[in-house]
C-alpha cells in the first residue's frame, strides 16, 4: 500500500543538518519498496522558504524522482467536506492538511506524519496513520 509522506517527514530527512535516523530509515524503506506518494502542495511546502538557490535546486532534483499524484475537483471538495466536519467538532486545521486527508482517504493511502494535528483529525475522519 502506498504512503502519502507529509511535509514534516520530508523536511526532517532532507532539509535538516542532522536528520532523525529512524525517520530516515523508514522513508528509505518506503522509497526502496516504491510505496511513496506525494502531491504538489507537499512539494511546494518543501521547496518554499529555501533562501539558497543551490539548496533549492538540490532538493528540487531529489524530489524529481517522485511523481505528483494528480489531483482533481473531487479531492478539493472532499478536503472542504473534511474541514467542515472537523470544524463542527471544534478541530481546526490547515487547507493543505485537509487536502492530504482527502487524498489519503480517496486514494486509499496511509499518511506518514509527525504532525499531531492528524491525530485530532483521525477522531472524525477515516484516516490511517503511521509514525
Amino acid at each position: 500500500m502506498k504512503v502519502l509522506v507529509d511535509t514534516c517527514i520530508w523536511s526532517q530527512v532532507l532539509r535538516h543538518k542532522s536528520p532523525d535516523t529512524d525517520l530516515a530509515k523508514k522513508l528509505q524503506e518506503l522509497v526502496q519498496n516504491s510505496r511513496v506518494a506525494i502531491i504538489g502542495p507537499i512539494r511546494q511546502e518543501l521547496l518554499s522558504g529555501i533562501s539558497q538557490m543551490k539548496q533549492f535546486n538540490a532538493l528540487k532534483e531529489t524530489l524529481s524522482s517522485f511523481e505528483d499524484m494528480p489531483l482533481n475537483t473531487e479531492h478539493y471538495e472532499k478536503a472542504a467536506e473534511f474541514c467542515n466536519i472537523c470544524r463542527r467538532k471544534g478541530v481546526q486545521g490547515s487547507t493543505i492538511d485537509f487536502l492530504i486527508c482527502a487524498v489519503a482517504v480517496m486514494e486509499n493511502l496511509i499518511i506518514f506524519t509527525l504532525d499531531k494535528d492528524f491525530e485530532n483529525y483521525k477522531k472524525y475522519l477515516p484516516l490511517r496513520l503511521i509514525k
